[in-house]
């Protein structure tokens, strides 16, 4: 199973702590973590899930394999930018948004539109499709309860 966490390049450290933690849950329910590969929430998630064993998958916006964050085990150099949103989106079994701005957002967009469940943590939208979650835990719980219905 994958799962992919998304959000904002740049965050605060509270934001930063909660996708680590993410990060971690999706490695011990035993899932691959996808993200968009760089900085801010996308690092932390990959932080987290390697801090917990898990296996992490960076979707590059750019041509190069170095552009991705120290914590992605398999790095895909698209040259696409944010039209890799959509591959992010319909690789993935699921998707958790945490906090982010509008590429974030047209990452929801795209999964919702795909048909794959999004749960929403610290969501800077109110977006009635992705389920609203309050811990790290509770997200991955309810993503994972979603993808199997």
């Amino acid at each position: 199973m994958i799962i992919a966490v998304i959000g904002g390049g740049r965050c605060s450290e509270e934001i930063y702590e909660l996708a680590r933690q993410v990060g971690q849950e999706i490695a011990k329910a035993g899932a691959m973590l996808m993200c968009g590969g760089l900085f801010g929430v996308m690092e932390a998630a990959c932080r987290g899930a390697k801090e917990a064993g898990g296996m992490t998958i960076g979707i590059l916006p750019g041509k190069t394999k170095e552009e991705a964050n120290a914590f992605v085990d398999l790095p895909i150099v698209t040259g696409f930018n944010d039209a890799r949103n959509v591959i992010i989106a319909r690789s993935a079994d699921g998707v958790i948004a945490i906090d982010g701005a509008f590429g974030t957002l047209s990452e929801i967009a795209f999964a919702l539109n795909f048909g794959k469940p999004v749960v929403g943590l610290r969501l800077s939208f109110d977006i009635p499709q992705a389920v609203q979650a309050t811990t790290a835990a509770d997200a991955v719980n309810l993503l994972l309860k979603r993808i199997e219905e």
